[in-house]
């Protein structure tokens, strides 16, 4: 009865004030996607500078001292998306093979159920054993994934995302802050390869772009 009642109370307010109610779901949607595309444009800035610091970029200095910002899609926030997250607490660690060689310890912490570009799509997100016993990145996930950009447009290995554990069971997932491996620049550097079973049928154009030296 009570919900019958906030639908009569809701048709009433919607009457006598006009377009009021839908005029403030326009303007929710359009403060969302603001926020959205602040989030992306301080990614992308962040990114830059860090590749700018000699202490932290992965740019050997030939091409760090000339560097002018990495190449990045446009902003798109139908990328940005909330998929329902399964977690998989019986999933057993295993050996990710790297660009090295070496071998990083990681576990399936979740599966990420999502519609993007209209097709159901599903990616592991994994944790690292090491990193999970530091107090900074105690909450940290690894969520790598193949799309049909790479090799073209994006690098050839796949792109990373870094995501944190949610309190639900769904989780956000931006693809506009998909990067590059470090290895991707300087081969000095380990880098998980992307497992196969994170691949994608489709084109992720947006977050970074194929690094021009």
């Amino acid at each position: 009865m009570k919900y019958v009642y906030l639908l009569l109370l809701l048709s009433i307010i919607s009457c006598k004030d006009g377009k009021k109610y839908h005029d403030a779901n326009v303007v929710e949607r359009t403060t969302n996607t603001s926020q959205k595309l602040n989030a992306i444009v301080k990614f992308q800035n962040e990114l830059n500078e860090e590749f700018r610091d000699p202490e932290k970029s992965p740019l050997p200095d030939r091409y760090r001292k000339k560097f002018d910002g990495l190449n990045f899609y446009p902003a798109d926030t139908n990328y940005v998306i909330t998929a329902k997250f399964v977690r998989t607490p019986e999933a057993l660690p295993f050996f990710m093979p790297t660009s090295t060689g070496r071998k990083s310890e990681e576990t399936v912490y979740g599966i990420a159920h999502f519609s993007l570009n209209g097709i159901t799509h599903q990616l592991e997100v994994y944790q690292n054993k090491e990193l999970m016993l530091e107090e900074k990145y105690k909450d940290y996930l690894f969520l790598p994934f193949l799309d049909e950009t790479n090799g073209e447009e994006t690098y050839g290995g796949g792109r990373y995302i870094d995501l944190s554990i949610p309190e639900g069971d769904s989780i956000q997932i931006d693809f506009n802050k998909a990067y590059n491996p470090y290895c991707a620049y300087n081969k000095k550097y380990s880098c998980p390869i992307v497992p196969r079973v994170n691949s994608l049928d489709i084109k992720v154009m947006v977050g970074v772009k194929q690094f021009k030296k």
